[in-house]
């Protein structure tokens, strides 16, 4: 008995399967590392950042604005930069190698899109045969009108576009100015729906843009050169009205497509947009325009909103000047009562062939 149970084998232990690393949750999609579930968090938090980030970039690439909220959002894309570079952040804490190249995308893209434009170079053969400086001012329904005008006194600009003017602000102006500034085109309402343009040269050919607010235009002799005006107010983006921002938007670029009588053309006003905005670059490729803050180095100086805790954050204050134009200097001034900066430009008039 003894001898049978010596010759009989030993029972083996039974296999069990290899067991993980301790802290690790498994095996991972293939081709990228196991997710630690301490790095769960930080690649959840780097996806909810990217979120925003990734779509107003990508409508920014495509060239649209897109529906609300984008083209809210679109304004304020350089500081989308922000979480885009914190999802950078997480998602290389948490390993994640897809996730990283997506972030690290979308920070790129935002951030190429946030660079202030470089200016053209320019080279003057002749003086000019003008010099002209451009105020743009948006009085907000009139309550900066006091401000407007120690702030016209002071710097002595030649043409005015003033937004927001209602009735009271612009009998105020013209009979200011009825020596310096004795041309205007206006559009005459209460509110906002008022504008008016002050000009120290002859006008002709006054015509009206259709918008919700007023946007007149006209066309001033300078130094005996035809020069096509065009105030610009259209609505802002407003949920639920970007529609109709993008309508009236179209038709300042209707307008400035249009054959003028001569080269030159300034275009000026509160756009309600900024240069991320494809409708406002629209404006400037139908009219062979460029951004006077662009020219001078300023392209990324904000405007609006110059009123609350905050300091502006976003440009939509333009003054857009045809090839006729070249520009020695932008500066943007506040004015005390208007949620808005004033743009002020100094421009040389050329012949413009």
């Amino acid at each position: 008995m003894d001898r049978v149970l010596a010759a009989a084998p030993e029972p083996q232990p039974r296999a069990t399967p290899p067991h993980p690393p301790a802290g690790n949750s498994g095996p991972g999609p293939a081709g990228a590392p196991p997710l630690r579930p301490g790095h769960r968090p930080a690649a959840r938090a780097a996806v909810l950042l990217l979120a925003v980030p990734a779509v107003v970039a990508a409508c920014r690439a495509l060239d649209t604005d897109a529906v609300t909220p984008v083209p809210q959002l679109l304004s304020f894309l350089p500081w989308l930069t922000v979480p885009a570079g914190l999802a950078v952040l997480l998602a290389a804490a948490a390993r994640r190698r897809v996730l990283s190249f997506v972030a690290v995308t979308v920070l790129g893209t935002t951030a190429w899109a946030s660079l202030p434009y470089v200016p053209d170079p320019v080279t003057l053969i002749a003086p000019p045969e003008a010099r002209v400086r451009v105020l743009a001012a948006n009085v907000e329904f009139g309550e900066a009108t006091g401000a407007l005008v120690a702030t016209i006194r002071r710097e002595r600009p030649t043409l005015v576009y003033v937004s927001e003017c209602d009735r009271a602000c612009g009998r105020t102006l013209t009979t200011t100015f009825a020596a310096e500034l004795p041309h205007h085109a206006s559009v005459a309402a209460d509110g906002s729906a008022g504008s008016v343009l002050l000009s120290a040269h002859p006008l002709r050919d006054r015509r009206v843009v259709p918008a919700t607010m007023g946007m007149p235009g006209a066309t001033a002799v300078i130094a005996g050169r035809p020069v096509d005006l065009q105030l610009a107010h259209p609505m802002p983006p407003l949920p639920g009205q970007t529609g109709l921002w993008k309508e009236e938007l179209g038709r300042i670029r209707d307008a400035v497509a249009r054959p003028a009588e001569g080269p030159h053309r300034i275009v000026a006003g509160d756009f309600n947009a900024s240069q991320d905005h494809a409708a406002f670059r629209r404006i400037l490729d139908a009219g062979h325009l460029q951004d006077a803050a662009r020219l001078a180095g300023e392209s990324r100086t904000p405007t609006w909103p110059a009123e609350g805790p905050l300091p502006p954050s976003v440009q939509i204050d333009h003054v857009l000047v045809s090839d006729g134009f070249t520009v020695r200097a932008v500066r943007f001034l506040a004015l005390a009562g208007s949620d808005h900066r004033a743009v002020l430009a100094d421009l040389d008039l050329h012949d413009g062939r």
